[in-house]
């Protein structure tokens, strides 16, 4: 299977890794829309929101909770959007679940600069 999401999760390809547990993983985005652009994901294969079970859908929702307040406090972010697209919308064929901040006032940084005032 030539999914990069799978390849991530086995360690193949490098990310900025926010968060981690036994079900799903948290990076940062390497093309991200904002400063703090998130992505979450299921650690197993799950194509999208139609095939993806109850309990991990319900776990990665927990996460985003969490994950959208520890971003916006970090990065000072003014509100942030969820996003999950399926279908013809859907770049990568595997679930994952956005998390972009939204500023009044964006400043610049670098992704290794978001990273660090992320996980420091």
């Amino acid at each position: 299977m030539e999914c990069v999401f799978c390849k991530i999760v086995n360690g193949e390809i490098p990310c900025k890794k926010i968060y981690e547990d036994d079900n799903v993983l948290v990076f940062l985005d390497i093309n991200p829309y904002s400063l703090g652009h998130t992505l979450i994901i299921p650690k197993k294969h799950v194509l999208d929101f139609e095939t993806i079970d109850e309990e991990l859908l319900m776990n990665i929702l927990k996460v985003a909770k969490n994950i959208s307040k520890l971003v916006c406090d970090k990065l000072g972010a003014d509100g942030y959007k969820l996003i999950q697209n399926n279908g013809l919308a859907q770049e990568v064929k595997h679930f994952h679940l956005h998390i972009i901040p939204v500023y009044n006032d964006e400043k610049k940084m670098s992704i290794d600069e978001v990273y660090k005032k992320i996980t420091e």
